[in-house]
């Protein structure tokens, strides 16, 4: 996950005296002997050639489909099954679970669906397990899977690494640490504090014989980071070890990266999607890895979906912030000569990935933290007949318009914020929505959510909202989901911590049985610095011509989030329309086509920052403050910009020349 925002701490590290070794490239070549390395937990001798470790990821997201375990069990061949459920907004959750009660504060479907059933099984076949399942309370989370083995008479080793939470460290923290991300201050009502581990820990774990290891917040990619490093042994006195020209913990960290998302590298939310086959039985993806450093993603036989090149380049190109420094704890990865190539012969396909390079990781640990900052409730009601928009706007108006009056009888101040939005109206589209004919759209669903300090004054919203059936616009159906629920928002925010200050501790069958060493001799802080982008000028002699196409026609995209900020990135389908797309997509065109959208804390601040990926003919734009606070803090119908990606599809690229004509 990308620091990119955060590297003026980097910066302030190596003025306070950090590690300043010169930035040296992995990936370049070297004459570093690649030593064998066991991959079995014994004390045999080791193989002269390791085989490939294969892992699957069997969830990307705490909700994911329950589905993928079996098909990655009995189809996939694993040797590990890992588990991602952990984001921002999830950790957000967690805390507030873990308030209501000590016991609570992890994904359950864990515990419950993914392993519950398939306990015995998992066991029989010897696929050890790796999840960050535990949230804000991995022992708990242990316990829970302890007692579940238990009733399937299954005898399993299950450890769990703790460090992440800092929640009770915060007064120290808030004085080592007086400003966070841009500068602001360290805000008040601090509801959780997690440092973003490392792989090193789960590969500890494995290494002392657990067979599932349960953490807490962690890097998704560490996940199969950790049990490749326990596999391969890769010391950490050995930094330098190179295999094939590559570090292995670097490629490795892409392998990770690639599958976290589960589904999102085999078709799912792919641009193409009408190519995908079969999403009720989507293949969950596998990444056979190779103690040289390469490896290859499949997924299992007789499932649905797709792995192409543009499939896997979309994930690659994920929510990495600048691809040229995606700061991981265990090494700062360049993503930006990947080359993806796809493998035939192989059903269902599979693609080859190869080209990161990379840097020394830094001495701190990117930390995610939430406040709380007031509460929110959000009601969506569908509605129908003619003037429907017209309708759904007024309605949404007048209900504001009330309860505001009854704010005032109450002494209750105005809300913090509102947002109206009329779902089928593509207002979200601001300038560049298609306006339908004969009065607009006779469906919609009005979007109302609103924020206030005060927990009384939005119940109050809540129960305002069902009067409006029989009091305001024809054609109101119902409210989707009963009353709104009134939530706590919980406001995200970012800053650097020094690792020598977190301690990790390892738990084995719930005791305790070491506290984890973290080496800091191979880490640098020292400031990437930029390429030289290629100018406008440079691209000026390009060949012009009568013809235009949406962005859709030439480019693949895929879109997402980090806090308040969204990441588009965008693939050329060929290499020959990556110039045109260099030209057309500069980082002004983009910033004013979603002006709508932002929200500007400077008058003349520059909002949209363009990154390349020459290696795979790539872009990735990352847009700032475009999320109306981004997570739980966002009273917007898309807080995570999942559709940005897709409303620049509609972008258009002019005189130009043929370029289809160019390919065929």
């Amino acid at each position: 996950m990308s620091c990119a925002a955060l590297l003026g701490f980097r910066a302030a590290g190596v003025a306070a005296g950090a590690a300043s070794a010169a930035p040296r490239l992995w990936g370049a070549g070297s004459s570093s002997r690649a030593v064998p390395r066991c991959r079995s937990r014994s004390t045999d001798a080791c193989a002269p050639q390791p085989s490939p470790v294969r892992i699957g990821c069997a969830s990307g997201f705490w909700g994911d489909t329950a589905a993928s375990v079996p098909q990655l069990l009995y189809g996939g061949k694993l040797d590990f099954l890992v588990f991602d459920y952990l984001s921002e907004i999830t950790m957000s959750l967690l805390a507030t679970a873990k308030v209501k009660s000590p016991d609570l504060g992890y994904t359950p479907d864990f515990v419950l669906t993914a392993m519950g059933p398939y306990i015995k099984d998992i066991h029989k076949k010897g696929i050890r397990v790796v999840s960050n399942a535990g949230g804000m309370n991995p022992l708990a989370c242990a316990a829970a899977l302890q007692q579940v083995a238990k009733k399937a008479d299954v005898d399993l080793k299950i450890a769990v690494v703790t460090g992440d939470d800092l929640t009770g460290e915060i007064k120290k923290i808030k004085e080592a640490v007086p400003e966070v991300e841009n500068g602001k201050q360290f805000p008040e009502n601090i509801h959780s504090m997690n440092v973003y581990l490392g792989a090193r820990p789960i590969s500890r774990a494995l290494d002392l014989g657990a067979d599932i290891v349960v953490t807490g917040r962690c890097v998704d990619s560490s996940l199969v980071l950790g049990p490749l490093i326990h596999s391969f042994g890769w010391p950490r006195e050995e930094f330098n070890l190179l295999a094939a020209g590559r570090m292995l913990p670097l490629v490795f960290s892409l392998a990770g990266h690639l599958i976290e998302c589960g589904a999102q590298c085999t078709g799912g939310i792919f641009t193409d999607w009408h190519t995908v086959p079969d999403w009720h039985n989507i293949g969950f993806p596998i990444v056979e890895c190779s103690s040289d450093g390469s490896f290859i993603i499949s997924k299992p036989p007789n499932t649905g979906g797709l792995l192409s090149f543009g499939t896997v380049a979309e994930q690659l190109i994920y929510e990495i912030g600048n691809p040229k420094e995606y700061l991981l704890p265990d090494v700062t990865c360049d993503f930006s000569q990947v080359s993806i190539t796809e493998i035939s012969g192989i059903e269902g396909g599979a693609v080859k990935v190869q080209g990161a390079r990379g840097l020394p990781p830094s001495t701190f640990y990117k930390v995610n933290a939430t406040y709380l900052d007031g509460f929110r409730a959000t009601a969506c009601c569908p509605l129908g007949g003619p003037k429907a928009v017209e309708k759904g706007r007024r309605t949404a108006e007048s209900i504001l318009e009330r309860t505001r009056v009854m704010f005032s009888q109450l002494g209750y101040e105005d809300y913090d914020a509102v947002n109206i939005q009329i779902l089928g109206s593509e207002e979200t589209y601001g300038p560049h929505a298609k306006r339908s004919i004969d009065g607009g759209p006779r469906e919609v669903v009005i979007w109302l959510a609103v924020l206030h300090k005060q927990k009384k004054a939005v119940e109050i919203f809540s129960r305002e909202i069902a009067p409006a059936g029989t009091g305001m616009a024809p054609g109101l159906t119902g409210i989707v989901g009963g009353r709104p629920k009134v939530s706590p928002v919980l406001k995200p925010f970012f800053f650097l911590y020094p690792k020598k200050n977190v301690k990790i501790d390892i738990f084995m069958n719930g005791h305790h049985v070491e506290t984890f060493e973290e080496d800091f001799s191979f880490t640098s802080d020292a400031i990437v610095l930029p390429d030289v982008l290629q100018t406008q000028d440079e691209l000026k002699d390009l060949p012009s011509g009568p013809h235009a196409y949406r962005l859709e026609d030439l480019a693949y995209t895929r879109s997402g989030d980090k806090g308040n900020s969204a990441n588009i990135g965008v693939i050329a389908r060929h290499p020959l329309y990556f110039p045109y797309l260099k030209k057309a997509l500069t980082a002004q065109a983009v910033e004013s086509y979603f002006q709508h959208l932002f929200e500007r804390e400077q008058p003349e601040e520059d909002l949209v920052t363009r990154y390349e990926l020459p290696g795979i003919y790539g872009l990735n734009f990352v847009l700032k403050n475009s999320l109306g606070g981004g997570g739980t803090a966002s009273l917007r119908s898309d807080p995570q910009g999942k559709a940005f990606g897709q409303m620049l599809l509609d972008f258009q690229i002019k005189n130009i020349p043929d370029l289809k004509s160019l390919i065929e």
